[in-house]
């Protein structure tokens, strides 16, 4: 008997691996495992894995949620955040054994622990208001205060976020934790947020990023300060640019980190600089490495993982993830920009820790047909072993389609990746309907990484084709510029191309049987082929923009996006905004369409979807509308369990019902 179709119940069956972290003497990691329990929520717990042993060992347990572990500098002790007293706090373990210890008590929480290398501190970032104490702590006696909703007073350009929701005054403070005296204190004065950017070799210097430049000011500058409290923070850069992902080197000299400086707008790749922490001087050691620096992959399952940004193997070498052509590989650069393959194959490294004196590290490995897990690569000889074997007992009852890549000549010449899927159990000689996927971003990329959706649609017999079509990740900033301004033009194109040239090139492929589906970028494209071509028999557009007018005032990122993408500000051109506005092209529609919409999207919020199904209905097209309650922008990759397999079977019933 053959194995059976993945199925949308399945995500209830697939356990999560990641954030591996290496112990600093190179003995033990430890990472965390992702589960949806019975009643449909998250639960996070951690794993402890001997590098030379095949067999990790849960060491939390219940209906919690255990992240970013993090081992002391003697190894004796393992930090992590945890919401198992009701809201995420700090929390300890011996790596002896023992129950889980709470370490703060703070009214709203704390952030990301970061050891300092002697030991005494821990330094994260907390959500505090302005006039807050972080030494006023919630202690465990005191019960939460339930607050009646009250007015929100706005006087911010930048007022929400689609991962915050609606902002009051409340931003991430930099705050200290003494271990031995299990105390904390607020070392940040500015009232805005601050991300933690690492610790100095002398532990008592660390680094930061925030933006002090208001919101008009889109971008992250770096600061360097100590733990002293009355200390001025110190900038390394002058606002020219975005940075995120800071390491010191070994020896203090020098920071490490990821950005750009917004040559491209938000279409500008990653490079990877150095900054001298004395003079502040600045050195971009990837020049000529034409790829997009960090983890660009699209998934439903292993996108935006924990990305340690460049590590230093020593104090003239750093280890990096880049993103090219739908891999996501591991490469390494020396201080005079000698960039060298590490691995760079058919897969998608989502995370890396590394044991620098043994010349050993950990990497967390997705492939199509592998949800993901973790392997040691040795540096010394390229070695890569398995570590562990999630999923194990799923993958042996499922059939998985393994995509075969394909390459597209766009109309003007230029080559377009993409890659299609079988259909479960494909006979010879029978049809089968195509559906076409197309990502978000749009300044991101598909690739050789596990994708739940795709294997759900494969399993209910249909063929999948899904591209990179100009304005991805991975090719060049030439190619991932080239949508800029022209959104629905060349962009639209590719796609268009690729989907005739898979009909010809797959006989099998009913081609009265089309159907398109995309979310964020890829659901304005959805809308705007259903507008410009009766190509699709049937469209599921997912958290979509239909008019740019609208998405400039509404969206958490609309008054420089549209800027950046359209080419134009609202009251500046807005009859280019109109013009690339599906909405524009409502009474052309013909093609049964689908909304999917999170209700709580700030993103691209909800009201683009009202407006697109109103308009429709109102002009007599087959349209449905279904709204997520408590659902935001990333619905599909780590919305609440029941809602992403509500979106599912949303899907799996409209194509079903037209193709």
């Amino acid at each position: 008997m053959g194995k059976r179709a993945v199925k949308v119940k399945d995500l209830s069956l697939l356990e999560q691996y990641s954030d591996p972290q290496i112990g600093h003497l190179g003995k033990m990691y430890v990472f965390t495992g992702t589960i949806i329990n019975e009643e449909q929520e998250y639960n996070e717990h951690l794993y402890v894995q001997d590098l030379y042993n095949d067999t990790p060992h849960q060491w939390t347990f219940g209906d919690v949620k255990d992240r970013f572990p993090r081992f002391s500098p003697d190894d004796q002790t393992i930090v992590f955040l945890s919401n198992r007293s009701g809201v995420n706090q700090l929390w300890s373990m011996s790596t002896t054994g023992g129950a889980p210890k709470q370490l703060t008590y703070l009214e709203h929480g704390a952030g990301e622990p970061h050891w300092s290398p002697d030991g005494r501190y821990i330094l994260f970032a907390a959500v505090y208001k302005h006039d807050e104490d972080p030494s006023k702590e919630k202690k465990k006696d005191q019960d939460q205060k339930q607050n009646k909703a009250s007015p929100l007073r706005i006087q911010r350009l930048k007022y929400k976020s689609d991962a915050q929701g609606l902002h009051d005054d409340q931003t991430q403070q930099l705050i200290l934790f003494d271990v031995q005296n299990q105390t904390c204190k607020k070392l940040s004065t500015n009232d805005v947020d601050h991300t933690v950017g690492g610790w100095a070799p002398d532990s008592r210097t660390f680094a930061y990023t925030a933006n002090v430049n208001g919101d008009h000011h889109i971008g992250q500058d770096i600061f360097i300060r100590s733990i002293d409290i009355d200390d001025d923070p110190r900038p390394l850069t002058g606002s020219e640019g975005t940075y995120h992902s800071l390491n010191w080197s070994p020896d203090g000299l020098k920071l490490a980190c990821l950005g750009h400086t917004f040559t491209h707008d938000g279409a500008t790749q990653n490079q990877l600089w150095t900054f001298e922490a004395e003079t502040a001087e600045k050195t971009s050691l990837t020049p000529g490495f034409d790829a997009q620096l960090g983890d660009a992959m699209i998934s439903d399952f292993q996108s935006a993982q924990h990305n340690p940004g460049p590590v230093w193997v020593d104090d003239q070498t750093l280890l990096f993830t880049a993103s090219q052509a739908g891999r996501t590989g591991l490469f390494s650069t020396t201080l005079d920009g000698d960039v060298e393959t590490v691995l760079d194959q058919n897969q998608h490294i989502y995370s890396f820790s590394l044991h620098a004196e043994s010349n050993k590290l950990i990497a967390g490995i997705s492939k199509p047909t592998d949800p993901g897990n973790f392997y040691m690569i040795s540096l010394k000889d390229g070695k890569v072993k398995k570590q562990t074997d999630a999923n194990a007992s799923y993958l042996s009852e499922v059939e998985l389609q393994e995509p075969e890549i394909m390459t597209f000549t766009s109309r003007d010449g230029w080559q377009v990746q993409g890659w299609f899927m079988y259909p479960y159990h494909y006979q010879p000689g029978d049809k089968y309907p195509l559906i076409l996927e197309i990502h978000g971003g749009p300044h991101a990329m598909y690739g050789y990484s596990f994708f739940h959706e795709l294997q759900v649609l494969t399993g209910l017999g249909y063929a999948v084709l899904y591209t990179n079509p100009r304005g991805s990740h991975g090719y060049g900033q030439t190619f991932v510029d080239a949508v800029r301004g022209d959104y629905g033009g060349k962009d639209y194109s590719d796609l268009m191309n690729a989907v005739e040239e898979t009909i010809k090139h797959y006989a099998f492929i009913d081609e009265s049987r089309l159907g398109v589906t995309g979310g964020s970028y890829g659901g304005f494209m959805t809308n705007w082929i259903i507008s410009h071509t009766n190509r699709f028999h049937a469209a599921i557009t997912q958290r979509s923009i239909a008019n740019w007018i609208s998405f400039y005032g509404v969206s958490d990122i609309g008054y420089y996006f549209t800027k950046w993408e359209i080419g134009e500000h609202l009251l500046d051109d807005p009859q280019k905004l109109w013009d690339h506005s599906p909405l524009k092209y409502a009474r052309e529609v013909d093609t049964p369409l689908l909304i999917l919409h999170g209700e709580k999207d700030f993103r691209c919020p909800i009201e683009q979807a009202e407006q697109w199904f109103t308009v429709l209905k109102y002009n007599d097209k087959e349209v449905e509308f279904v709204r997520f309650p408590e659902a935001n922008h990333e619905l599909s990759r780590n919305g609440p369990p029941h809602l992403r397999k509500a979106r599912l079977n949303e899907m799996v019933a409209w194509f079903q019902r037209y193709l």
